[in-house]
């Protein structure tokens, strides 16, 4: 085993721990990085490859899981986070509870189920997600605009099961790759008069869920590509996802009240000229 495949594997994890919850497309970034760069393919071979991306994907995701931990807690009622009860009486619940997760998980749910293989035979491609990239960078940008009218934002626990319904069909339709997932959605909750802050909030906790099953069937699926000479890859891989996934989160959320979408959709542009010039090798 080569020291510079490993470090390939390294780069990947850390680039999935970047994009993955932040609005700039995971895909994009995987299609620049690996695709046409370090083609994990040539050492891994493609169904392996495949898979390690699905195990690199789970670092984010309980990254995710991790930095939301209390606010699930929380929902669930679990330990120290359930109602106190006083005189007999439970304490004034939070508004946000988990049916609302649950309410914007089911557009995106069935409609996984639904196109999830035709989706991963016929658009994934650098065209489709140069498309994806592109539009998703327009709606955050209209998002944005529409946001500097809006008195008295929506916090995210003031959140109905209209407005976690509508994100959720936002969540399904950066099924689109190079949409981005939390780009859509989080551009959708802001469309529905929500802070910057709480549509992300709101965005990262509806998608660890259905992240996780996605994520978990995927590898059930593919879990025969796994080959012993290749754990070592799959564990640096995913210990690098979760890590900078921990600190993207993080900072991400510290970022976007502040900043807003409107970076974010630039970079997303630079990026669609970035992927066309090397793809299409305009500039050799």
């Amino acid at each position: 085993m080569l020291f510079f495949e490993l470090l390939k594997a390294l780069v990947l994890g850390i680039v999935e721990g970047l994009t993955e919850f932040a609005p700039v497309s995971s895909t994009g970034h995987m299609i620049l990085v690996d695709d046409m760069w370090l083609k994990s393919t040539q050492f891994l071979g493609s169904e392996s490859a495949f898979t390690f991306k699905v195990v690199i994907q789970l670092g984010s995701v309980f990254a995710a899981a991790w930095v939301f931990r209390h606010k699930y807690f929380e929902m669930l009622h679990i330990g120290k986070y359930a109602p106190e009860v006083q005189s007999g009486r439970r304490s004034k619940p939070r508004r946000l509870k988990i049916t609302h997760i649950l309410v914007g998980m089911i557009p995106a749910g069935i409609l996984g189920v639904l196109f999830d293989d035709f989706i991963e035979k016929h658009l994934f491609s650098v065209p489709t997600v140069l498309i994806g990239l592109f539009l998703g960078a327009i709606y955050m940008i209209i998002a944005d605009k529409f946001s500097r009218n809006v008195r008295n934002p929506i916090q995210v626990d003031e959140i109905n099961y209209f407005q976690a319904f509508v994100i959720g069909l936002s969540q399904a339709i950066a099924m689109w790759p190079g949409f981005s997932r939390s780009g859509s959605t989080i551009s959708t909750g802001v469309l529905m008069k929500m802070d910057h802050k709480s549509a992300s909030d709101f965005t990262f906790m509806m998608a660890v869920p259905i992240m996780l099953a996605a994520s978990g069937l995927s590898l059930v699926k593919n879990i025969g590509f796994i080959h012993l000479s290749h754990i070592p890859f799959y564990i640096i891989g995913f210990l690098a996802a979760f890590i900078f996934g921990l600190l993207s989160i993080k900072l991400f959320l510290t970022l976007i009240q502040r900043v807003k979408l409107l970076p974010f959709a630039i970079y997303r542009i630079v990026l669609v000229v970035v992927i066309a010039v090397v793809y299409y090798g305009i500039i050799k």
